[in-house]
């Protein structure tokens, strides 16, 4: 196609001018020959292909490993078995909560670390339940993190997986994490690199440039200092297009998540539900301790949650549940249970975050439920997590509960049923086992989307008496908690969670079958 030269951008006319046809380009020759930042360059690469200038030279994938700013702290501090072993070292056997007071670590972290090390032949335990160094000589793990760690800083805080060896490779893939890698010393990535070449109508376009006198520094726009300076001057402008038309206005529009969300409360209700809600901001102990999430397993990994700088702790927790948990988890109390077999830390429990399950308030509902009863929320979750076309950072989860002395696993599975099929709008829908600490059985629904292939929808399951006894309830509980945001993306004919929440109106015509 002819290509009036008058009217490419000088990010264009940089590229053009500056390289010769058949010569590798990338984002990062742009950046470091002719000063583009990574807007720039790809703004650049993609009007040049659309006229046809440049063409794709080559495409591949490559993996990454980043220092998180966990990683960032354990570089600085060393990590938590380095900084266990150098205490035992020099201290001699010692009990886990003294170690987490020793060295200002949560009891769950230490609990974690002594898990793996234990695991190595590390450490181990005593008759007088310390800890005590089993096997000095099994510090293989502790030190080749410690060199990962190193390494990534040495080099910016990334490690590219071409330049590790294969044992450095296997180790590091069991300390990152993909999506939410907080809670891990190192983030994977991957990054799609491509490179360009310009094609040989780009020489001609670059003749009529030079012949033209552009060199890709003319001004888009006068600054106050130009004008006080006289610099405009020196300069020329680049040319400007007055028939192009202006842009349109685009008037308000109601978001179809909202009216789906609307539907699902109005359908909830008409099946007799009550609908329940809570704060944002909630304490460990009602977003974990209360479903029998013990305060130091990896079973709490679960969760990357984001902790509240200030104020840290909520000035106390109700009783008599406090208590009633506290001991559940310790011993098992009243539930017929061994419990965790921990001493809990009544401190910790307080801990402010953001809520990461809807569950949460399904635990609160039950200090004041009826029975029988039925109740729901839509509840709004934030997990520290990669988004995608499948993930959120924030999103939102249907949470239910069903009391009653004759609830069963069949009902429990009708409910799934109806959220998968009528909710949600799957045809293909498949159920299998799962496992949640607070629930037992426990499943989880995957539906089928025509696009994205299968995706879980959620969790479900009976709670346990550890759960249900010490927050006063004696009948089973039906319990659930569904990501709505995805029952929208089957329902809407969306092929992207992000299109949920975007503001380009022009772009989000969902197809609306409420």
């Amino acid at each position: 196609m002819a290509i009036d030269v008058h009217q490419l951008h000088p990010l264009e006319v940089k590229v053009l001018l500056s390289f010769s046809p058949g010569t590798p380009l990338t984002h990062t020759i742009l950046q470091e020959k002719l000063g583009f930042n990574i807007g720039q360059s790809n703004q650049a690469f993609s009007w040049l292909l659309a006229k046809g200038l440049v063409e794709e030279h080559e495409r591949a994938t490559r993996t990454y490993y980043e220092l998180t700013p966990l990683g960032e702290e354990y570089a600085e501090r060393g990590t938590p078995e380095a900084r266990i072993l150098s205490l035992l070292e020099e201290e001699g056997p010692l009990p886990l909560p003294e170690i987490a007071s020793r060295l200002d670590l949560e009891q769950k972290e230490v609990g974690t670390a002594f898990g793996q090390m234990k695991k190595d032949g590390l450490l181990a335990m005593d008759e007088e339940k310390r800890v005590v160094i089993a096997d000095p000589s099994a510090t293989g793990r502790i030190e080749g993190v410690r060199n990962l760690i190193r390494k990534a800083k040495e080099k910016g805080g990334s490690l590219s997986e071409e330049e590790l060896s294969d044992e450095e490779r296997t180790l590091v893939q069991t300390i990152s994490r993909k999506r939410g890698a907080g809670s891990e010393p190192f983030k994977l990535v991957e990054r799609e690199q491509v490179s360009y070449v310009l094609t040989r109508e780009a020489a001609d376009v670059a003749q009529e440039l030079a012949k033209a006198g552009f060199t890709g520094e003319e001004l888009g726009a006068v600054t106050p200092e130009m004008l006080k300076t006289g610099a405009w001057k020196a300069k020329r402008f680049r040319p400007y297009n007055i028939q192009i038309p202006p842009k349109r206005l685009l008037i308000g529009r109601t978001n179809a998540y909202c009216d789906y969300l609307a539907w699902v409360k109005d359908k909830m209700v008409a099946l007799g539900f009550e609908e329940f809600d809570g704060p944002l901001v909630e304490t460990e102990f009602w977003n974990s301790d209360a479903l029998f999430m013990p305060q130091f397993h990896s079973a709490r990994d679960i969760h990357d949650v984001y902790y509240i700088e200030e104020p840290q702790y909520a000035k106390e927790i109700p009783e008599p549940y406090l208590s009633r948990v506290a001991a559940t988890h310790e011993h098992g109390w009243e539930t017929g249970s061994r419990g965790w077999e921990y001493t809990f830390d009544r401190t910790f429990t307080r801990r402010l975050i953001l809520r990461s399950q809807g569950t949460v308030l399904s635990a609160k509902q039950l200090t004041k439920a009826k029975v029988p009863g039925k109740y729901f929320g839509i509840v709004r979750c934030f997990r520290h997590d990669q988004v995608d076309a499948t993930h959120l950072s924030d999103f939102y989860q249907t949470e239910g509960i069903v009391l009653g002395e004759e609830v069963n696993l069949r009902n429990l599975l009708g409910l799934l049923k109806m959220f998968a099929e009528e909710v949600a709008g799957a045809t293909e829908v498949k159920y299998v086992p799962g496992y949640f600490p607070f629930t037992e059985p426990s499943v989880e629904v995957h539906i089928k989307h025509p696009v994205l292939g299968w995706f879980e929808l959620g969790g479900s399951g009976i709670f346990r008496p550890e759960v249900t006894k010490p927050l006063g309830i004696e009948v089973p509980v039906l319990a659930w908690g569904l990501g709505i945001d995805r029952m929208a993306l089957m329902h809407l004919g969306l092929n992207d969670l992000r299109d949920l929440f975007t503001y380009d109106i022009e772009a989000a015509r969902l197809r609306r079958r409420i």
